[in-house]
């Protein structure tokens, strides 16, 4: 079944968002206690790291959005920084002390931020991000990539399987990569146009990005 063209997509919304981070983080919280040291997927970081990067996307994302006057030319001045040479650059750490469960409040935490301001900030708000300029629906759908594969990424780490909402992979990918396939099953195609996963007759993507530039 073809998704949705261009001039007829349906918006992607905070509830989307909301979906994608409490299922990932119910997934997650059924990984062995001792698996979070593991590689995940094809990242040079373990399953703990990857998760505070998440995190730290959803707060950078939110954070964004929320001066009065959002900047247009640059993120908001956090300090980010590695814990290790090689590892995340982030400014969302968990305490390793509050073990997996408080790791994974950190991330729905940050996914709540997100979730908030898309759901407060006016469609007429615009942030700066490092692939354009965005709107509180294109950072929702940013925050909903992270999400997703960055969940498949620990899955694989974590010996979990997870398919996410075909109809939720759908509206991200006409928000954020309008040059995909649409006779494609969604879920494949969101991991080819991140370069995870490989498409009959599509080109293996060894480089890739989104368009977060608002959308009619």
């Amino acid at each position: 079944m073809s998704r949705s063209t261009k001039s007829q997509r349906s918006p992607v919304t905070a509830d989307d968002l909301d979906l994608a981070v409490q299922l990932a983080v119910a997934l997650l919280g059924d990984a062995p206690a001792a698996a979070w040291d593991r590689k995940a997927g094809s990242l040079e970081w373990d399953c703990w790291e990857t998760v505070e990067h998440l995190s730290d996307d959803l707060f950078a994302y939110a954070v964004q959005m929320g001066p009065r006057t959002p900047p247009l030319a640059g993120e908001v001045p956090f300090v980010w920084e590695s814990r290790r040479p090689g590892g995340p650059a982030n400014a969302i750490h968990a305490d390793r002390a509050a073990g997996p469960a408080g790791l994974l409040q950190t991330l729905e935490a940050s996914g709540a931020l997100l979730v908030a301001m898309v759901r407060t900030k006016p469609p007429e708000t615009r942030a700066y991000h490092g692939f354009g300029i965005s709107d509180p629906e294109g950072f929702a759908a940013m925050g909903i990539v992270e999400t997703l594969v960055h969940t498949y990424d620990l899955a694989q780490g974590l010996d979990l399987a997870w398919n996410p909402p075909a109809d939720v992979c759908t509206r991200v990918l006409a928000r954020l990569f309008p040059d995909a396939p649409e006779t494609t099953d969604p879920w494949t195609t969101l991991l080819w146009a991140t370069g995870r996963a490989e498409l009959p007759d599509h080109p293996t993507l060894t480089k890739w990005r989104w368009y977060g530039s608002p959308r009619p």
